[in-house]
């Protein structure tokens, strides 16, 4: 049966490719991706054309890593995965995150982990995947694992290996390699123990708050206070280079020279320098920019007068004619702003921006990334004239897949946008003013300063942590030099300031909040109907918990902080009422007080322990003016099977949980009293509404008063 045949038969079989075949054939490949497609034949096959998301580096296969005798094999195999698609039969046992096709980053790992059990194999004698017994599956994974490998990771890699066999059956020339016996018999005989050093996919810490109070209150002073400056000396700096370049020898321009430089020399004065790979010179663009002189003019006058070692030895500053407005404390902060420093400022700018869009909105970074000038346009004013809040409308791009199952590198546009503030609407616009129109904010050719080297795609998340550990630096500098030690940035003590952090920090302080389970849930996108704390388990994990074990953290100490403020109450003599009283007495004698501190990881756990406690674990709801003793049988907001914790948002009267105590019989009658003055002002039917949830609020409240018992008549 000739390859032709076969692949009519078997739309999953691949044909034959020729040395000359494109590595990605045209059917994968966008409409806009333009990047350059290998030949079969090529020693390095690119992966570019699979790539649209521009936060993803241009990724290439090197085949140099490969030893010859299993090159031809292996070659054809990583094709077909390149081109082909896994059968649904095959996925259907795989679980539901199995994919047709994967991503050209898992499709490059994949194929190194194929060359590296390739070299295993060459340096035992094996030159054939054919000869790749159940033996050598075991007697490689056994090895592998020697390496320091975790069951996480060995677990992946099983599966890695094991599309070794399953794609070797779709490519036009099977080799013949066998299945790994971890696939018929299971994983477990086969991965290393555990041993408690698996790691989640979000398993890093939100961000110590001595950390980033600083770093937020920096980030939107270069947002709101310095951004005018900094754009501005960025202009003046491009308007001086041009210059500098433009100009022509002249005898005008060999006079200015002389007269700016040898006037400074005899003085004893400071020459404007630069640094230059780590060696102070001239500055001669900007020597040649204010006097007029060419730039060759410049360079053989300082060889001449020997000015580049003496501009070493006394090292002065290139001042810009550019006003400054920006203040600290009431101070400018920069007597004039420098020619040297003005690609760093754009650079600091750019990063603080990014802070600031990251931390308050609570974006992944690769939603940043992805973002465009235009995405936050202005509201339009409603007929009343009022104006909303502004949106941002941004594409996501984690677990996006086609309607095969297939991944989708260009993501999908987010399908509730981004409510942004101020301060993010702030930074979004200057972003907008550092690139193009319709660009991308962080294009990493327009955040290129000075050079402008013309990158793929925008700012990489290697290159972004970079910028705010440098940002940080520079924060920590200034602060020194402004003597403001008190706004310096101190050493986060859980390592550096990784991106993801921004976004688990953010969400550490929403669901603190009051209502805050919901509030995280819409502006993440996790939930539309059915709200609740386990029910956006697909967030990036802690541990494999989803949000929930960050949402636990937060409740426990929420719950704790409840449970201090009762026994509080209580010890000043306040009575409690309700069926939860007893239950609630006993949690307020139980919970330990939270006195502040640094939660670690390890918490994540304990807090999960702690919430599991049915019916002990109290739950403030100030909407409510109540405290819900939850115990999940008794509660009538009907939580989900296997909820830790109430729906606030749909408390009922009548709950077996409730608990009340005279704090907030008097915040009802408040309450009523406030509704009254709104009803007085409102129209008949609407006034008379008003006024029996008012009415209802003062006979909750005497209700209490007529049951409420001291704790003594309790206990």
């Amino acid at each position: 049966m000739t390859t032709a045949a076969v692949s009519e038969s078997d739309p999953y079989r691949l044909p034959m490719p020729a040395p000359d075949s494109l590595v990605v054939l045209p059917r994968w490949i966008s409409a806009g991706n333009t990047h350059p497609n290998s030949r079969y034949q090529d020693p390095v096959w690119s992966l570019a054309p699979l790539i649209d998301n521009p936060s993803t580096c241009l990724i290439a296969i090197r085949w140099k890593h490969c030893p010859p005798p299993l090159l031809g094999q292996l070659k054809l195999v990583v094709w077909t995965v390149i081109n082909g698609q896994l059968r649904p039969t095959y996925l259907k046992t795989r679980g539901h995150g199995a994919r047709p096709r994967t991503s050209s980053l898992d499709m490059r790992d994949t194929c190194y982990e194929w060359m590296r059990l390739a070299r295993w194999l060459h340096e035992r004698g094996i030159d054939s995947l054919a000869a790749c017994s159940a033996k050598e599956w075991q007697a490689y994974a056994s090895e592998r694992w020697d390496s320091g490998v975790n069951r996480d990771t060995a677990e992946a890699i099983c599966a890695n290996l094991t599309d070794l066999w399953a794609f070797d059956q779709l490519s036009a020339r099977p080799t013949g390699i066998t299945r790994p016996p971890w696939d018929t018999l299971g994983f477990d005989d086969f991965l290393p123990a555990a041993d408690g050093t698996a790691r989640g996919e979000n398993s890093t810490e939100p961000l110590d708050p001595q950390v980033l109070g600083p770093l937020l209150v920096w980030a939107i002073r270069f947002v709101e206070d310095f951004a005018d400056d900094i754009l501005a000396a960025w202009t003046e700096r491009c308007r001086l280079t041009a210059l500098a370049t433009a100009n022509t020898p002249t005898a005008e321009g060999r006079a200015a020279l002389q007269e700016f430089l040898l006037s400074r020399v005899r003085a004893g004065a400071c020459l404007p320098s630069t640094s230059n790979r780590g060696r102070l010179g001239l500055a001669v663009t900007y020597v040649a920019a204010v006097t007029g002189a060419s730039r060759t003019q410049v360079d053989h006058f300082k060889e001449r007068h020997g000015l580049s070692a003496l501009a070493a030895q006394r090292p002065g500053p290139c001042p810009m004619r550019v006003p400054v407005t920006g203040q600290i404390n009431g101070k400018a902060w920069r007597e004039h702003l420098d020619f040297n420093e003005a690609a760093e400022l754009m650079r600091h700018l750019g990063t603080a921006a990014m802070i600031t869009c990251l931390y308050l909105t609570g974006m992944r970074p690769q939603e940043v990334q992805g973002l465009r000038s235009g995405c936050c346009p202005d509201p339009e004013p409603a007929a009343d004239g009022t104006v909303g809040r502004h949106l941002i409308r941004s594409r996501h791009y984690k677990n996006v897949t086609d309607d095969d199952g297939n991944h989708v590198s260009d993501g999908e546009e987010r399908e509730v946008p981004w409510v942004a503030i101020t301060p993010v609407v702030q930074a979004i616009r200057v972003l907008e003013l550092m690139v193009p129109e319709g660009e991308l904010l962080l294009s990493a050719a327009y955040h290129d300063f000075p050079d402008s080297r013309g990158y793929h795609g925008t700012l990489k998340k290697n290159a972004l942590s970079n910028r705010v550990e440098r940002f940080v630096a520079w924060v920590n500098h200034e602060a020194e030099e402004q003597g403001l030690p008190g706004q310096a940035i101190p050493e986060d003590p859980h390592g550096a300031i990784g991106l993801r952090r921004f976004r688990r920090s953010l969400a550490w302080h929403i669901a603190r909040r009051p209502g805050g389970l919901i509030a995280l849930a819409i502006q993440y996108g996790h939930m539309r109907t059915i709200l609740d704390v386990r029910t956006s388990s697909g967030y990036g994990s802690r541990s494999r918990g989803g949000i929930h074990s960050e949402l636990d953290i937060e409740t426990a100490l929420a719950a704790a902080d409840t449970a201090a403020r009762l026994r509080d109450r209580l010890a000043a003599g306040e009575k409690v009422s309700g069926p939860g009283a007893r239950r609630a007495l006993t949690a307020a004698a139980q919970t330990p007080r939270f006195e502040g501190r640094i939660v670690p990881g390890t918490f994540a756990r304990k807090a999960a322990k702690f919430l599991a406690r049915d019916g002990v674990v109290l739950y403030d709801n100030p909407d409510a003016f109540l405290i819900c003793a939850f115990k999940h049988d008794t509660a009538l907001c009907e939580p989900e099977p296997g909820a830790t914790a109430p729906r606030q948002y749909d408390c009922r009267p009548g709950c077996g949980n409730t608990v009340r105590t005279d704090t907030h019989a008097h915040q009802m009658r408040e309450r009523a009293s406030e509704i009254d003055q709104l009803a007085a002002y409102a129209p008949g039917p609407v006034g008379k509404r008003l006024r029996a949830n008012a009415d209802k609020l003062r006979r909750t409240a005497d209700t209490h008063d007529s049951t409420a018992q001291t704790t003594e008549a309790l206990a």
